[in-house]
């Protein structure tokens, strides 16, 4: 739970399930290392659309286990839906995050797969971006990349994000957007951004961030 008297920890899963074919990607691999000397269970899945073996006696613990559970799979379908009015289109670099906010639209469409879930091939959907742009030139087009999940709360684990703003930092008719409610942004803050990417902090009392938004960063480590 959000915690102003203590610093948020970064998102660490107690399981993780990898897709078969995640591991002929790099990152695929680096996590898999990472979590085996972390001695984090880890299982081998055909796809990463079907998941079984998430522990839970009910639904609130099968979804509140879900949350604790990464998924590495790799990302199929790579023609974007648009994202009006916030953008153009909307990129997932992955689906749901660890938080817990009660009033989430993720709770629903994501329906019976709330689960973390990253996808490894990342310069494949860049290099969709770069076409998704092109084909709009000369005009500027916009990218909403947390319609999906939040990547900051996992960019600890993938560094997606800040490979995706340093890809944006090279497009002159090319923009990101993003919305969180995590903080680690450490890892970002000296990438050649070239003001080509727009964070949007999400900002609650602290009294609405404990109740209602748990798992999340504190009101006074996103300020």
């Amino acid at each position: 739970m959000a915690n102003s008297g203590t610093s948020t920890p970064p998102f660490q899963p107690r399981r993780v399930f990898f897709e078969q074919r995640a591991m002929a990607y790099p990152l695929a691999q680096e996590l898999y290392d990472r979590f085996t000397a972390d001695k984090v269970p880890i299982r081998m899945i055909e796809s990463h659309n079907r998941v079984t073996g998430i522990p839970g006696g009910t639904p609130q613990i099968a979804y509140r286990e879900a949350k604790r559970t990464l998924v590495v799979g790799v990302k199929v379908g790579l023609e974007f839906d648009t994202c009006r009015p916030s953008a153009d289109y909307e990129f997932a670099m992955g689906t749901s995050c660890p938080g817990g906010c009660q009033y989430c639209y993720l709770a629903t469409t994501l329906g019976r797969k709330p689960y973390v879930r990253v996808y490894v091939n990342i310069d494949e959907i860049l290099a969709s971006i770069k076409r998704h742009i092109e084909a709009r030139l000369p005009e500027t087009t916009s990218f909403e990349a947390s319609s999906t999940s939040d990547p900051l709360a996992v960019e600890h684990l993938t560094g997606n994000l800040g490979r995706a703003i340093t890809f944006f930092g090279q497009q002159e008719h090319g923009l990101l957007r993003l919305t969180t409610k995590f903080h680690l942004v450490d890892s970002l803050l000296n990438l050649p951004h070239n003001e080509r990417t727009r964070f949007r902090f999400s900002v609650n009392s602290e009294k609405i961030i404990t109740t209602y938004e748990q798992q999340t960063a504190a009101l006074s480590e996103r300020l």
